[in-house]
């Protein structure tokens, strides 16, 4: 196994960087830490080009390293995975994983989710996580969201951007391509001509935008959607978390 112990090394420098979304894109990588997201990488062969373990990983994951008969790991030092990672305890692990060369064709059919100027990176891993675990043909990224290759965008997701598609797109082509396909669209809104979620009919296709945690589903969109929602509010809270919502919307919309 390779080694590295000086906190100068030109490997580690250029890693160091990733942490910032420019230099994310200009390498087209990025980092994931920790053993559960690098076995989903592994597992989802996603172009995973080094692994690097402080002792601490050695430790805790000796018998799963030794399964994987690789030469991507590379033993570092405590102190230069600390140097690497954002959390306030390093996990041990954490890999370099290039991102992928071509994204994924839009099919406008089946149930899509659709995020509109979502920044919150915790809200935006949450929703694709969840969206994952309802069966959601895929997600939509429109301008304004939190990039998905960011740590914190990647540990909330838990994963979930190998199981299913994530596309960057302007949503209002995308609306329109869905709805030439008779795909109906859903916009989540509060006003006179909003329904509640509980009278959509359940759909086997169907997109849902989700928007801004402050102002919401742009008012373009909206303009474009068949219906707008909303989710009544029963206490005395305001509003509700957008994950959340988008939560409950996606599993009542659930085809059976």
């Amino acid at each position: 196994m390779k080694e590295i112990i000086s906190m100068k090394n030109t490997m580690v420098k250029e890693i160091k960087k990733l942490r910032i979304k420019k230099h994310r894109e200009a390498q087209e990588r990025y980092l994931i830490e920790g053993f559960h997201l690098i076995e989903e990488a592994i597992q989802a062969n996603a172009e995973v080009e080094w692994v690097l373990l402080s002792q601490r990983g050695l430790e805790e994951w000796s018998e799963w390293i030794s399964e994987q008969e690789d030469d991507r790991f590379i033993f570092v030092t405590e102190e230069i995975l600390t140097s690497l990672s954002d959390l306030p305890t390093p996990q041990g692990m954490l890999a370099v994983v290039k991102m992928p060369k071509t994204e994924e064709t839009l099919s406008y059919s089946g149930r899509w989710l659709l995020l509109d100027n979502v920044q919150d990176p915790g809200n935006v891993g949450t929703m694709i996580r969840t969206a994952d675990a309802v069966g959601m043909t895929g997600v939509i990224l429109g301008e304004g969201c939190s990039d998905i290759y960011s740590t914190k965008v990647l540990r909330a997701m838990q994963g979930s951007n190998y199981h299913l598609p994530i596309v960057r797109h302007p949503l209002a082509e995308a609306v329109e391509q869905f709805k030439q396909n008779n795909v109906p669209v859903y916009g989540t809104e509060l006003n006179k001509a909003a329904v509640s979620y509980q009278e959509l009919p359940k759909k086997e296709a169907y997109a849902l935008i989700m928007g801004n945690e402050g102002q919401g589903v742009s008012a373009e969109l909206l303009s474009l959607v068949d219906h707008s929602v909303y989710i009544p509010i029963i206490g005395e809270a305001e509003s509700l978390n957008v994950a959340i919502a988008a939560g409950v919307l996606m599993y009542h919309l659930l085809p059976f």
